[in-house]
């Protein structure tokens, strides 16, 4: 009997509709297996939450592509413990609407989708298409590409984090986790009802010209393929603290 496809768990941040994700999909469908798990609505900055105290409701949209009511975190959660016909080879999350550079990385639930495959042992991509890009076909190609490439290159439990300036380009950079700035801000408004609330956030102002990072390769038009580094210790700091703690041995 001859083996299976490879199989491609894929979700976003996006929500299950987003027409990147369909486009991606279809494209590796002509010689993958792919199931979409993905959230039922957006889900942008969900970072790497997961639901432990309420139901979660999935709903087959069509066959191989579910909608699921929680984060991208849950979505592969689900899709590698119970909807996945076998282990998947890869999984994907994304492609986002929208960059996922340098710190981005810390607050994207499309990075956090990703991640929680590698976290389960699965090779695994973030794919980020600029907003509002001028050649999204071309874009998703690339996408579809480096997928297929790194179904047979890249290791278990190893993320790339790819970001795609979608206007047509054909060079890519290896690169490393560059300095997004952001107008940070808090505005307080009020409701129909005259109660305040605040609204978090702002625009990107710019980045830090730090050559090699992501931000400069996407500024250049290229695309940006960052390896993420899982361990979040620090061996240099472990190897020389920085303070003793008083009154008490340190083993």
């Amino acid at each position: 009997m001859a083996s299976p496809r490879p199989l491609v768990l894929m979700t976003n941040d996006d929500g299950v509709n987003a027409p990147m994700l369909a486009a991606l999909a279809d494209e590796l469908s002509n010689d993958l297996d792919v199931l979409v798990v993905a959230p039922e609505r957006q889900r942008s900055a969900a970072s790497h939450a997961i639901t432990l105290h309420k139901p979660l409701r999935a709903r087959e949209v069509t066959p191989g592509r579910w909608s699921l009511s929680g984060t991208p975190v849950d979505c592969v959660y689900v899709g590698v413990n119970r909807l996945a016909p076998r282990a998947p080879a890869l999984v994907v999350s994304g492609p986002n609407d929208g960059f996922n550079l340098g710190t981005d990385v810390f607050y994207s639930g499309t990075v956090a989708g990703a991640v929680e495959g590698a976290l389960r042992g699965f090779p695994a991509i973030a794919l980020s298409i600029a907003p509002r890009a001028t050649h999204v076909v071309e874009a998703i190609g690339f996408a579809a590409t480096l997928v297929r490439q790194a179904l047979s290159s890249l290791p278990s439990a190893e993320v790339l984090n790819v970001n795609i300036p979608g206007r047509g380009e054909r060079r890519y950079q290896w690169t490393t986790l560059g300095k997004r700035r952001y107008a940070d801000d808090v505005t307080e408004r009020s409701d129909p009802w005259g109660r305040p609330y605040f609204w978090i956030g702002g625009g990107s102002t710019g980045h830090d010209d730090l050559p090699g990072s992501d931000c400069n390769a996407v500024h250049e038009g290229l695309v940006s393929i960052t390896p993420l580094d899982l361990g979040r210790d620090h061996p240099a700091r472990i190897a020389e603290p920085p303070f003793a703690v008083a009154g008490y041995d340190a083993a």
